[in-house]
């Protein structure tokens, strides 16, 4: 193992080790440090795991409701101990995949603890004992950890946050989730598909707030119509677990109520996690619990650079992934290097049925003063959703009603989150409204909803 190295990065999750790649293409001698596992958080406790587990749980709904398509089949049970193994077999797999990847790509892999320290080195600890490493450039990509509600302590027996709800030993007859963001609609799923009565406490008006209104409105509809209670306005005060499971209190519109659970689940967000790794004692500025950066991951430091949940840009794997890139990229000297288009990240979300979106709601299009064209299409009218027996959802586009560019696209249904991209790909392009009606989009697919919200939104749909 080299002491001195061109790039050394402190993280290995999906930004981590991206950037540690492309590092060691452009020719870069790289290191990279991890006190846990390769793929940090995303692939062994998030991303990857949790899509495992929405798995199961859709092939056991769809099981349930196998006369609907025509066929008949015994009666079915859940292992839920066959379910969580699966899930935490796929990780482990990918896990190994990236450390076939760190070898072909001879990038050294350093365990421990990582902290910055000055004149570009960064200190290691692995079992008491200490290493130090110098490098050109230290990049910091130490990701992030579930948020603490300061007055619902975790204390991962009935109180449990993301990581201990995917390795629980038996399912929950039933379960209280505070949040309703991806974390906390995912998990809802998951549990309510296979018979856990589950309720979601979300403090803002509508669940998925980040979401348009429409898309918050559909899912709660859905949600509601499988058995999950929805509490919005509302918010945890208190859980009591001095019994035998748990007693919260909740505060809603209405007045105070207590629900009683098995498990709680605390799904309030996360944090990013810069807490001791140097960054004080190298005088890397900090800005409401996130590290400032310029627009290619560089911060007030030289030769000290921060990416992926540890900045201010969303804290999405494929964010970290392409900063990871444009900062190695222009680490190396490539030639036009663009910064990241913040407002042209797909959002997704892998309830079911999924949510995908990008750029402006239609409240913040109008906000920012924005005439605008709005096209709406529903699965519904779609042969192939028809079909497949997932007609539940619609795409939602947003155009400037004066030079037609495309301000946004909202979409929830089976699948949406394959359908994004064109609109990614659509918006990076400028492309109009009317170039997506002339594109020809193939039948019968989910992908002719695009085009048809699209025609809607110009007084030209022809299937509603």
């Amino acid at each position: 193992m080299a002491s001195q190295y061109d790039l050394i990065i402190i993280g290995s999750g999906p930004g981590g080790y991206v950037a540690a790649i492309r590092a060691s293409q452009l020719g870069l001698k790289t290191a990279i440090v991890e006190r846990e596992s390769l793929g940090g958080i995303c692939l062994n406790w998030g991303c990857i795991p949790t899509k495992a587990l929405l798995k199961s749980a859709q092939v056991f709904q769809y099981i349930q409701h196998a006369a609907d398509y025509g066929i008949k089949v015994g009666s079915a049970e859940a292992d839920f101990g066959a379910v969580i193994k699966r899930s935490r077999d796929v990780a482990n797999g990918m896990s190994k995949g990236v450390n076939f990847l760190m070898k072909k790509n001879k990038i050294d892999i350093i365990e421990g603890n990582g902290r910055v320290k000055a004149g570009k080195k960064v200190e290691v600890e692995k079992d008491g004992k200490k290493t130090e490493y110098t490098a050109n450039h230290v990049m910091i990509a130490t990701g992030g950890r579930a948020r603490q509600l300061p007055n619902v302590p975790i204390d991962g027996q009935k109180v449990i946050e993301y990581r201990k709800a995917m390795t629980l030993e038996t399912q929950p007859k039933s379960l209280v989730i505070i949040g309703s963001g991806a974390i906390g609609v995912e998990f809802a799923y998951v549990y309510a598909s296979m018979g856990t009565k589950v309720t979601i406490v979300e403090f803002m008006p509508n669940i998925v707030p980040v979401e348009d209104e429409d898309i918050s409105k559909e899912l709660a509809k859905i949600y509601k119509k499988m058995g999950v209670e929805i509490l919005t306005n509302s918010s945890v005060e208190k859980v009591d677990i001095s019994g035998v499971g748990c007693i919260s209190t909740v505060k809603t519109p209405t007045g105070e109520v207590k629900i009683e659970s098995d498990i709680v689940l605390s799904a309030a967000g996360v944090i990013a996690n810069i807490e001791n790794i140097g960054l004080e004692e190298v005088g890397i500025k900090v800005e409401k619990g996130k590290v400032i950066t310029d627009g290619f991951g560089q911060t007030n430091v030289p030769g000290y650079y921060a990416i992926g949940d540890v900045t201010k840009g969303q804290a999405l794997a494929h964010v970290a992934s392409a900063e990871g890139i444009i900062c190695v990229e222009k680490i190396a000297g490539v030639a036009h290097v663009e910064p990241l288009d913040y407002n042209n990240i797909p959002g997704c979300t892998y309830c079911i049925p999924e949510i995908a979106s990008v750029g402006y709601t239609e409240k913040a299009a109008k906000e920012a003063g924005y005439d605008i064209k709005v096209g709406k299409f529903p699965f519904s009218a779609s042969g192939k959703a028809k079909a497949a027996g997932v007609s539940e959802g619609f795409v939602k586009v947003i155009f400037d009603a004066k030079y037609g560019e495309w301000l946004g696209a909202h979409m929830i249904g089976t699948n949406v989150t394959e359908l994004i991209a064109e609109v990614v790909v659509a918006r990076k392009l400028e492309t109009t409204g009317h170039e997506i009606i002339k594109s020809v989009h193939p039948h019968p697919t989910m992908s002719e909803a695009v085009m048809e919200a699209t025609a809607a939104a110009y007084g030209e749909v022809i299937h509603l």
